[in-house]
């Protein structure tokens, strides 16, 4: 007995279709109450330039359709990121670098930052490789890995914010 894979993928669609799955946000969404609430959060500032690329991310994440005309809600974020050596050589030098992403986030209604209506953590991991006496290449893959962190820190808070919206719907 064979199976064909074209069947197969539409069974799975229908399949997944008929349990009610919809997007919490996003392009097939973006009339969803989750997507209204995502598009009225404000992005604090956060400190540095990595800050400043998860804080660009976070906006694009959240304002899909552009600046948003209410702001109901204040998204704080705490965020670092370590470098850990690794690939040491007999000279002590190292050929790879390990970079830890972290953030705590904490979601509250504007005017009121002392009022937490919910709050997480996200974390991401991603490596470079470490280029002798080359300057440049090393600041651009600095720079992309840096980019590649706030997207994918922005992409967790994103969805944990989503979550709260869909579970909390008249929130604020």
């Amino acid at each position: 007995m064979s199976s064909n894979p074209k069947l197969l993928a539409l069974a799975a669609l229908c399949a997944l279709s008929a349990c009610g799955f919809s997007p919490l946000y996003g392009e097939n969404a973006a009339s969803t109450p989750v997507a209204q609430q995502l598009d009225e959060v404000a992005v604090a500032n956060i400190p540095e330039r990595t800050g400043q690329l998860l804080r660009q991310s976070l906006e694009d994440q959240f304002q899909a359709a552009g600046a948003p005309t209410v702001q109901r809600y204040t998204l704080s974020v705490s965020y670092s990121i370590a470098g850990q050596g690794e690939g040491v050589q007999a000279d002590t030098s190292i050929t790879r670098e390990r970079m830890v992403a972290k953030a705590s986030w904490t979601l509250s209604p504007i005017g009121s930052p002392g009022t937490a209506l919910t709050s997480g953590q996200a974390s991401t991991e991603d490596a470079l490789n470490v280029i002798d006496n080359q300057y440049f290449a090393q600041d651009l893959e600095t720079n992309t890995v840096n980019q590649q962190l706030a997207d994918e820190i922005a992409a967790q808070i994103t969805s944990q914010v989503a979550v709260y919206f869909k579970t909390h719907p008249g929130a604020g």
